[in-house]
């Protein structure tokens, strides 16, 4: 058996300052498990904790509110009702007004389109009633059919134009021809070929013209 050397043994010895500088890894052992595990509980516990404050202050808003009802008296009580029940039936009579005037807007809309079809497929009779009116003599039971028909367009809101003379507007007229006039200071029509018809503002066909024109 070998001498014990008690120098060699205290050497083999590790230092304290090196195993002072050895700490165990951060969130690692049994206080940070506990730690992570307690993290759901919490947030768990802050959401019911909220939705127990919003119950408990819409709670209390219903107890002030029914707290108020039961301090009016007969007389109060049936004015709040009155107003409860004016507003309802003011808030229903504005939905009724609005209704009806949309309802009227598409009668109104729908009218209009079923005047210009049938303007519109009556466009060539008309045209050779104002051929025959310009160009030849009339007898009066021809006159007196083409007055009707002028009359029963008028009624509905159908309104001819298109006359020598008056200023060229190229929003109603449609010029087929530019004829050059010394004697014109603006462009005006000079030739009615086809009168045009509208209903309020819409133009159902423009007027087909010849129009003068200044030279230069």
């Amino acid at each position: 058996m070998s001498d014990f050397n008690k120098d060699e043994y205290l050497n083999d010895l590790p230092d304290m300052d090196n195993l002072s500088g050895q700490t165990a890894p951060s969130g690692t052992g049994p206080a940070a498990d506990d730690a992570a595990a307690g993290a759901p509980e919490s947030a768990a516990a802050d959401t019911a904790a909220d939705s127990a404050q919003a119950e408990g202050s819409a709670t209390a808003a219903n107890a002030e509110d029914a707290a108020a009802d039961d301090t009016l008296t007969p007389l109060g009580q049936a004015k709040k009702e009155a107003a409860e029940y004016l507003e309802a039936l003011q808030r229903e009579r504005a939905e009724f007004i609005n209704f009806r005037n949309r309802a009227q807007k598409e009668q109104d809309r729908f009218r209009q389109h079923g005047i210009i079809d049938v303007l519109t497929a009556l466009l060539p009779a008309l045209d050779d009633i104002d051929r025959i009116r310009e160009h030849s003599e009339m007898d009066d039971s021809f006159k007196a059919v083409s007055a009707k028909i002028d009359k029963a367009f008028e009624k509905f809101g159908v309104e001819k134009f298109g006359e020598k003379g008056e200023d060229f507007d190229p929003t109603k007229h449609d010029a087929i021809l530019h004829k050059p006039d010394p004697t014109a200071e603006k462009e005006t029509v000079d030739t009615v070929v086809e009168a045009g018809y509208h209903i309020g503002d819409r133009v159902i066909r423009a007027a087909r013209v010849v129009v003068a024109s200044p030279q230069g």
